[in-house]
């Protein structure tokens, strides 16, 4: 694990006012967001339906920052080389929704994005131990997916500090990103077990200035 390093931090459009987004992305960019966080959820997955391809293309067209994909959906497979002419950067897919997780994985690097792999709150590591050689990054859901706002789960923190030790044990450059509840409260503890990329929707977007409260999340990981 490198030690004190800076977390980055993936500001979630889902929070965003969608009436002036072109404003909102060029806002959080300028505040220095390392990733813009797209959630695309189906309705079916989970219970919300959100943005699609389209709306991903669009976004591409206005930022210069790594597009990190959130596939909150069933058959994502249908979808990789879509998401991937639409500008995705990094795209993840769930375990939980994804018959084939290696080949799912495999596909999308083979398309030239980062291969990520996330977590619901209640799946364990078995899930991915078995698939690292093929991921960019692991997402822990610290909330349950499908709605913005919702409120961390601390029984999940046990689980940021057991991926970090799998990672560090076999040695993989994998990044642990945290997604659900991530403010200058939790923000702290989730640098402490290790984890290396913050998704914060409200977090930002609902306190400007947006530069103000990254600075805040970017907190440095602890040296022990």
């Amino acid at each position: 694990m490198v030690k004190n390093k800076e977390i980055l931090i993936s500001p979630s459009i889902l929070s965003a006012d969608f009436t002036r987004l072109g404003e909102e992305v060029r806002a959080v960019e300028a505040a220095g967001a390392d990733w813009l966080h797209i959630d695309v959820m189906d309705g079916h997955f989970v219970p919300n339906i959100t943005i699609g391809p389209m709306v991903v293309a669009a976004v591409k067209k206005i930022t210069r920052i790594p597009l990190d994909v959130h596939l909150m959906i069933s058959n994502a497979d249908q979808f990789l080389e879509d998401f991937r002419e639409a500008g995705a950067d990094i795209l993840t897919v769930h375990p939980e929704a994804t018959n084939h997780l290696h080949r799912t994985l495999s596909r999308i690097r083979e398309l030239g994005m980062k291969a990520g792999a996330a977590l619901n709150p209640s799946t364990g590591l078995e899930a991915v131990r078995y698939v690292l050689e093929e991921l960019d990054v692991i997402m822990l859901m610290t909330v349950n997916p499908g709605f913005p706002g919702q409120s961390f789960i601390n029984s999940v923190l046990p689980k940021v500090r057991a991926l970090r030790d799998l990672i560090d044990e076999v040695g993989y450059e994998i990044l642990i990103e945290v997604d659900g509840g991530v403010n200058p409260n939790t923000a702290p503890e989730l640098a402490d077990r290790g984890a290396d990329v913050f998704v914060a929707g409200s977090a930002v977007f609902g306190h400007p200035p947006y530069d103000r409260i990254i600075r805040t999340l970017r907190v440095p990981r602890s040296s022990t």
